[in-house]
């Protein structure tokens, strides 16, 4: 039946009208980029309200391509102790709704496959030694974008982590009671590499109710890697055979950035391709470390040299050391990294107290040492010294939940440097 010409004006009058009152109830996508506001400033600094130490220099900043479209809220964020000093401590800030967050963070181009994901608990800023050596940070999962989503892996492989019916879409327990989560990039990621790690992740998040506990279990001892210098990483090549459904025998514990280390170790495997060469005898050629585990104490603050390391203590000490403030404003802000609020501690969870509160009087010998290794006097640098290396023969290798942050801290040309920091997700 034929429309009079009339009628059939009406009808798409009507259609145009219907269009335009859905694109005005929905946010419109916008093609933007961080951007300084002082007023988006000043209420982010209240809504963070962390210490300058938990912010990061801008030599840290992955290079992103923008202008990205997205509806999010991007802000280049300063600390407001830095806009007094002239530093360029802070943070880059994706502000984003919960609801709808996995598909926007995905369409958006700011993240990529292969990101770190690390929680940030914001509330641990000025708890005590311990919390802020962490730099607030307290767990790590892996980022990987599979049909429009941006998901998450992550160990323990359960429902806390992966939600129900393991969507791992930032949606599980863990991830809707974050308000933050800092991203970190490993360098030099070939699309190749990408492809291979949504290939190893989806094996383990598709099978993770098969293999978890029964395969891979969490080990909450974060001072015992697996990792041994000169030694083969047969921890990694396990975790290709049981992703790969080759039943290896054991079990094979790892903690969060553990398992996170050794899945980004994977990216140069192809599962599809590369399966025969984890039934051998040694671990497969493809199979590359992404980063090398950090001593407890590096030597970047009285070394500058391309090959020199950060520590795992190190974090507060090299952003401060970064600051253009007079010695005795550095030394204040050193000493408060080893106060201890009670009031703040009460915020951490059971576990992270109990092992706040039995680690601060260790943290004491740490003190000096961040008071001595730079601008201290002869016999404070010396003193410095012999501690870092006492710290160095006690505490092995390791690859902590904050390490991946502390790596961007290394000069943009240092040997060591394979991490790149992002941005922070503020969830609202």
């Amino acid at each position: 039946m034929r429309m009079s010409r009339s009628k059939t004006l009406s009808v798409a009058i009507s259609l145009a009208a219907s269009a335009a009152l859905v694109l005005a109830a929905s946010p419109a996508m916008a093609a933007k980029d961080f951007t300084f506001s002082e007023k988006a400033n000043e209420r982010l600094a209240k809504k963070l309200n962390i210490p300058i130490y938990f912010t990061l220099p801008a030599s840290t900043w992955a290079p992103l391509k923008g202008p990205f479209n997205t509806t999010d809220v991007l802000v280049d964020f300063k600390h407001p102790d830095a806009l007094k000093t002239r530093s360029d401590a802070g943070l880059r800030l994706v502000v984003t709704p919960r609801s709808g967050m996995a598909a926007r963070l995905a369409k958006s181009g700011i993240f990529q496959t292969g990101d770190l994901l690390l929680t940030f608990r914001a509330e641990w800023g000025g708890a005590g030694a311990y919390p802020n050596v962490q730099m607030g940070i307290s767990h790590t999962g892996i980022a990987y974008i599979k049909d429009g989503k941006l998901r998450n892996v992550d160990n323990p492989l359960n429902e806390e982590y992966l939600g129900k019916g393991m969507t791992a879409e930032l949606t599980s327990e863990h991830y809707k009671t974050l308000n933050f989560i800092h991203v970190v990039r490993p360098r030099d990621l070939s699309d190749a590499d990408r492809a291979n790690i949504v290939a190893w992740a989806s094996r383990l998040n598709s099978n993770a109710k098969r293999i978890y506990p029964s395969q891979i279990k969490f080990n909450d001892d974060y001072n015992a890697p697996k990792y041994k210098p000169g030694k083969p990483v047969e921890f990694v090549k396990h975790l290709g055979q049981i992703a790969l459904g080759q039943n290896p025998p054991g079990t094979l514990d790892l903690y969060c950035s553990e398992f996170a280390w050794s899945l980004l170790a994977l990216k140069g495997c192809d599962p599809a391709k590369t399966a025969d060469d984890f039934k051998g005898s040694r671990v497969p050629s493809c199979v590359k470390p992404p980063m090398t585990p950090l001593d407890a104490a590096g030597n970047t603050i009285t070394s500058a040299g391309r090959t020199s390391r950060v520590g795992l203590a190190d974090g507060p000490l090299t952003v401060i050391d970064g600051l253009k403030i007079p010695k005795s404003e550095r030394d204040t802000l050193l000493q408060s990294v080893f106060v201890e609020n009670p009031s703040k501690l009460s915020k951490m969870s059971e576990g992270h107290r109990k092992v706040a509160e039995t680690m601060q009087p260790k943290f004491e010998t740490l003190k000096d040492y961040y008071l001595g290794v730079s601008g201290g006097t002869v016999v404070q640098r010396l003193r410095a010294r012999l501690i870092r290396s006492a710290f160095n023969r006690a505490v092995p290798e390791n690859y902590s939940p904050t390490s991946y942050l502390l790596n961007t801290l290394l000069p943009a040309n240092n040997v060591n440097r394979t991490m790149d920091y992002v941005a922070t997700i503020v969830i609202e």
